[in-house]
């Protein structure tokens, strides 16, 4: 007699398992959420902040996360052995299906529809630690600018340039800057060198303006100080990363660069030539509003909610300070086996939701003669709305062991 593969429900729709299912209830959970459509929620006002600076541009948010790994790496010409492909750092639904990790996932099918100049907000999925800054939901904003690649094209970036420079100039901002191209953030093969430092620099002009839009008004009357710093995508070149003097530290705020001409061939639009940007709703609203800890973003209280009104950065005001109440965790790992620490926090978060604030690996040994390794982790467990007492997080705390030694063996010491 046949037997039905296990499937696994996402989004409504049933998918066979297989050896790559990595996806947990937990994530499967906040799929529908969808916090950057909420108008009143800080992620929302971020986003429709962002788009009003740019009210030209397509406002695009309703792409589904459930993307294919080739559109998710191949069509960003991600290196095979690149380890955001890992089980470890992604999502897997199954074999031909997973989680988008960025919303860079959607470039090329946006540009194959013909958008020239958009921006693109999405729930984006990753495998990590736990702590106040990282949860395995975020939110990315993409944007991207398309130009011709010929005589008009030039016309249009020099006008858009001379523009942008004397907005800034007036402006109280001051722009630490580095070469648009060098050797070691290289011009791409078959790209007029004239026409490329045009494009870099309209994607700096572009996002310092977008910088002193969202921290220019917060920064008690200060110049706004903003630098830039070469760095490395496998999507574009040359590449930067943007950062902004805040309240008295060097913050990063975003990725961006000059878009790979291959990207821009597979969406069949040659000719062209232009930039593109990634950043993280979490991280940015996390400054501007003054929120401590990410997993505030996903609470329902009303203590929080009611503190954001839409088209308005206001300061978070902390409603509890509930103590937290940790546990240590210590394990022998079966056989010669080893553990990924992010499979261990996946495991933990989704036995013990969000009232883990963070786990922390205190103690490894390996066995000289056995080979076996015995790991300790410490897991910190706080409710942001109401305080845990010790025998809840006790209880918590079991649910979790029962869930490591169901997932991988372990024989609690």
């Amino acid at each position: 007699m046949s037997t039905v593969p296990a499937q696994v429900q996402v989004l409504g729709k049933s998918y066979p398992k297989d050896a790559t299912t990595n996806i947990s209830s937990s994530i499967i959970d906040k799929l529908e959420r969808r916090l950057h459509l909420q108008p009143s929620h800080p992620l929302g006002i971020l986003r429709s902040l962002i788009e009003s600076h740019w009210p030209a541009f397509t406002h695009l948010s309703d792409f589904s996360p459930v993307v294919t790994p080739a559109r998710n790496f191949d069509d960003l010409s991600f290196p095979a052995d690149h380890p955001g492909r890992s089980l470890t750092d992604s999502y897997y639904i199954n074999k031909d299906y997973m989680l988008r990790t960025h919303t860079s996932a959607h470039e090329v099918e946006t540009f194959a529809k013909g958008e020239r100049k958009w921006l693109l907000t999405a729930d984006v999925y990753r495998r990590d630690e736990i702590d106040s800054s990282h949860y395995p939901v975020f939110h990315q904003m993409e944007g991207a600018s398309i130009f011709p690649a010929n005589a008009n094209g030039v016309h249009e970036l020099q006008e858009d340039n001379a523009r942008l420079s004397e907005y800034l100039r007036k402006s109280n901002i001051v722009i630490e800057d580095i070469p648009h191209i060098t050797p070691t953030n290289p011009l791409q093969a078959g790209h007029d060198p004239s026409q490329a430092e045009l494009v870099a620099q309209n994607l700096k002009l572009s996002l310092n303006s977008l910088m002193l839009t969202l921290f220019g008004g917060s920064n008690r009357g200060e110049p706004l100080r903003v630098r830039w710093i070469e760095a490395y995508f496998p999507f574009t070149s040359p590449s930067y990363e943007v950062e902004v003097f805040f309240n008295g530290k060097w913050l990063e705020i975003l990725g961006c660069g000059v878009v790979l001409q291959s990207t821009l061939e597979r969406a069949k639009i040659p000719g062209s030539i232009g930039w593109a940007f990634g950043l993280g709703l979490e991280r940015i609203a996390m400054i501007l509003y003054s929120i401590p800890d990410i997993r505030l973003f996903w609470s329902q209280d009303p203590r929080f909610l009611t503190q954001f009104q839409p088209g308005k950065i206001s300061t978070f005001e902390p409603y509890s300070k509930y103590p937290p109440c940790h546990k240590d965790v210590s394990f022998w790992l079966p056989g010669a086996a080893t553990l990924h620490e992010n499979d261990l926090c996946d495991a933990v978060r989704d036995a013990a939701g969000d009232v883990v604030e963070d786990v922390k690996l205190i103690d490894s040994f390996t066995h000289p003669k056995t080979n076996r390794s015995s790991q300790c982790y410490r897991i910190n467990y706080r409710s942001m709305d109401r305080s845990l007492s010790n025998d809840e997080a006790n209880a918590i705390n079991d649910k979790v062991i029962a869930r490591l030694q169901e997932s991988f063996g372990v024989e609690i010491r």
